[in-house]
């Protein structure tokens, strides 16, 4: 990361709520072309989440704790926040001294810009004004909240808008949390109506509304720039009597990873 930061645009994209299970049955079934295109090998990586729900689990990532793999560590960290006795910074982890990731980037160079989209980022409250306040540049409108069916689209129009500003001689670090998985969420699927609630095949059927539109995100992007694709939790749907997310459940803190240099 000390060769990338400086060289490369950073782009953290959430894929809020989104299971594993569903994300790579959708993979293995061929319904969602695009991320398999991108991931590496074309495969999810398994992977914890350091919070249940979203704004747990973005103030962990925002200071560089990122989804953990799954499997016994320890686990080097590509951003860590320098502190005293870090057992997950190697040589290869860019730290900084701040203690958010936009500002210890905003320090190294980079513009910051985030674009949200499940409540915790809508600035309407001082709860949902915290997470973009770590940005120079934040943005959210509700056409790209979770009861908008093409929120999604209106999310990457905003990040064609800030990219084409931006000065060319500016690194970039950019949050978009995709809303759209998210409950409520039935509306993605075929013949869903209001009353038939949001459930495991709506959650997939907004899944495959987001790989659809990953190739214009894609687009829009500069070149060289790392991507990080991940979900910041899962959700239940009657696993065990559960439903939702803030819980100690299986579905809710295993997630997809992926990491890949567009370039």
């Amino acid at each position: 990361m000390n060769e990338v930061v400086g060289t490369h645009d950073v782009v953290l994209v959430t894929l809020d709520t989104l299971r594993l299970d569903v994300a790579e049955e959708l993979l293995d079934a061929g319904e969602t072309p695009n991320l398999g295109a991108v991931l590496p090998g074309g495969r999810w990586e398994r992977r914890h989440t350091p919070g249940s729900f979203t704004y747990a689990a973005h103030v962990a990532m925002l200071a560089g704790f990122l989804p953990t793999p799954a499997e016994p560590g320890p686990h080097p960290r590509l951003f860590a926040a320098a502190f005293p006795g870090s057992e997950t910074t190697a040589p290869g982890t860019w730290t900084f001294a701040a203690a958010d990731l936009p500002t210890g980037l905003a320090q190294a160079g980079y513009h910051t810009v985030c674009v949200g989209g499940v409540g915790f980022f809508n600035k309407q409250t001082a709860l949902g004004s915290a997470l973009p306040s770590l940005f120079a540049e934040s943005h959210w409108q509700p056409s790209f909240g979770v009861t908008a069916p093409a929120s999604l689209d209106h999310q990457i129009a905003r990040v064609e808008t800030s990219i084409s500003a931006l000065d060319p001689e500016k690194r970039l670090f950019l949050l978009l949390n995709v809303s759209a998985l998210h409950q409520p969420n039935w509306f993605h699927l075929d013949g869903a109506t209001r009353e038939s609630g949001d459930t495991r095949a709506s959650h997939a059927a907004a899944l495959r509304y987001v790989d659809a539109r990953l190739p214009r995100l894609l687009a829009a992007l500069r070149r060289p720039t790392l991507v990080i694709l991940c979900s910041d939790h899962g959700t239940a749907y009657g696993e065990d009597g559960h439903v939702g997310h803030r819980i100690g459940h299986e579905v809710v803190w295993t997630v997809p990873y992926g990491e890949f240099v567009h370039s």
